[in-house]
C-alpha cells in the first residue's frame, strides 16, 4: 500500500497484509465514517488486497442504529465488490457489538468481503492465517 495517514486507532501490518482496527471509547457514526472513508481510500491505493482485524473489545459503549449499520454494510458490500476476495474478522466481547457484527456479516454474505465474528483472539488469529500475538500489537491495555 503506498503511504497513506492511518487513522490513530489502525495499524497496518504490511508484511502480513492485514490492517487492525481497535476503536475505544464509543462507537458512532463519526467513527465509522471515519474508518469506511480511510478503507475506501486504503482499497484503491493498495497493491495487493489485504485482511482486516477490528477488535471492538476497548469500546465502552456503542451508539449505532440498526439502520445506519445495515446501510454502511450494504456500502461495503457494494464499494468493495470490484475487488479481491478478503476475510475481515470481528473480535466482540458483548452480545451489543456482536449484534452490530452479525448484521454486517450477513449484508456482506456472498460478496468478496468475507466477514466472520470471534469470541476468543486465537480463533481470529487462526482464521486470518496469523499468530494471535500479531492480532496484539499495539494493544497497550493487553
Amino acid at each position: 500500500m503506498r503511504k497513506i495517514k492511518l487513522p490513530p486507532d489502525v495499524l497496518f501490518h504490511h508484511d502480513l497484509r492485514l490492517m487492525v482496527f481497535r476503536p475505544r471509547g464509543v462507537l458512532n457514526e463519526k467513527v465509522v465514517d471515519r474508518i469506511v472513508n480511510f478503507l475506501k481510500q486504503a482499497e484503491e491505493q493498495a497493491d495487493k488486497p489485504f485482511n482486516r482485524y477490528s477488535d471492538l473489545s476497548q469500546l465502552k459503549a456503542i451508539k449505532l442504529e440498526y439502520q445506519y449499520v445495515l446501510r454502511i454494510s450494504l456500502h461495503r458490500r457494494a464499494s468493495y465488490a470490484k475487488f479481491t476476495p478478503v476475510k475481515s474478522a470481528f473480535y466482540v466481547t458483548n452480545q451489543e457489538a456482536a449484534s452490530i457484527v452479525e448484521i454486517h456479516a450477513i449484508v456482506c454474505d456472498y460478496s468478496p468481503l468475507q466477514v466472520a465474528m470471534f469470541k476468543e483472539v486465537p480463533a481470529a488469529a487462526e482464521w486470518l492465517g496469523v499468530s494471535p500475538d500479531d492480532l496484539q500489537i499495539g494493544n497497550e491495555t493487553t
